[in-house]
């Protein structure tokens, strides 16, 4: 297995990759990178913690989407195309993760 240093939001990570993956992964560590920062850019939530869960939600969101897209017509974006966050939809992730973290306090 290679090692391979990433940069995920400004920091740097050495993940294990197994031969061959390094395509897959380095479109993962882009992924999340845009996501992390998208939500950071926003100026709604600063802790890295919180950004890299609510980035985690919204991935998985997408990702289950997408599954769901072929048995209903793809709409709105391209294949592998992330849609642009909008501040509605941020809102909303925030108030998921809310609810889902009560007990270890609000995000805002």
């Amino acid at each position: 297995m290679k090692q391979i240093e990433v940069t995920i939001l400004g920091q740097v990570y050495v993940l294990a990759c197994p031969e061959g993956g390094e395509t897959l992964l380095a479109a993962a560590v882009a992924s999340v990178d845009q996501e992390m920062t998208a939500i950071r850019s926003a100026g709604k939530v600063k802790a890295r913690e919180r950004i890299a869960v609510l980035a985690a939600l919204n991935l998985a969101y997408q990702l289950a989407e997408n599954a769901a897209a072929p048995a209903r017509g793809r709409a709105g974006t391209a294949a592998g195309e992330s849609p642009a966050p909008d501040s509605a939809g941020l809102d909303a992730l925030i108030r998921r993760v809310d609810a889902a973290l009560s007990d270890d306090g609000q995000l805002l």
